[in-house]
Formats: structure tokens, C-alpha cells, sequence
């Protein structure tokens, strides 16, 4: 025999934990998103310095190639700061690429807070 002041607990209770669930949920597909779009820029940002860094390439050329990467596996918002330089490391002259793009903290929309670089040395002959 039930209480009456029991009516009703377990459909209180499932939204309670319907709730946190569905929370939960979320907030690992929104991580698993962030990390994606994370390990994509930086991946297409050390594809486009090995691309800059092949003999009679040129800086520009890996830049372009890093956001044409972009922007297919992610969408062009993400590729819309990409510089290139050259730097020394280590006594070899080497191509980096910088990309500053959104970490996703809404679905795929964020502030500008995600900063990689690729690094790649320049070939030469002899």
C-alpha cells in the first residue's frame, strides 16, 4: 500500500535525473567537439608548414593550404587567421604556421581563445 503523499515521486524524480543525464550528456559531446576542432587546427596547421617548407614553396602557399584544410573539416570561421613566418630552431631554418581560431563553447560557436602553431624545416638541395 502507497503513502499519499508518495504520488507522483518517481515521475519528480525521473525529471531530476532525466535532467542531469541529459546535462552530463552534453557536456561530453561539447568537450569531445572542443577537442576535435582542436586537434583539426592543429593538424592542418602543421600539414600547411610541411606544405610551406617544400622546396620552391613559400610561406603564402601553406597558409592557403592550411585554411582550404580548415575550413573542409571544420568550416571557414576557423581558418580566418592564419599567419605564416620563419624561425630558427635549433640552428634549422624552419616554416611556422599560427592559427588563432573560436574554441567551440556553445556548439561551434566561442571566442577567439585557440591558438596553435605548426612547425616544419625548409628543404633545401645540397
Amino acid at each position: 500500500m502507497r503513502l499519499a503523499d508518495e504520488r507522483g515521486s518517481a515521475v519528480a524524480e525521473f525529471a531530476m535525473v532525466a535532467g542531469l543525464l541529459v546535462m552530463l550528456v552534453l557536456s561530453v559531446m561539447q568537450l569531445s567537439l572542443a577537442l576535435h576542432v582542436r586537434a583539426t587546427v592543429a593538424d592542418a596547421a602543421a600539414e600547411g608548414a610541411r606544405h610551406a617548407s617544400l622546396l620552391g614553396s613559400d610561406p603564402a602557399a601553406g597558409v592557403q593550404r592550411t585554411r582550404e584544410l580548415i575550413t573542409v573539416a571544420v568550416g571557414s570561421a576557423y581558418a580566418e587567421r592564419v599567419t605564416a613566418g620563419r624561425s630558427t630552431v635549433a640552428g634549422v631554418e624552419s616554416i611556422e604556421i599560427r592559427v588563432a581560431a573560436p574554441l567551440p563553447v556553445l556548439g561551434l560557436v566561442g571566442p577567439v581563445a585557440l591558438e596553435v602553431a605548426g612547425h616544419a624545416p625548409v628543404e633545401r638541395l645540397g
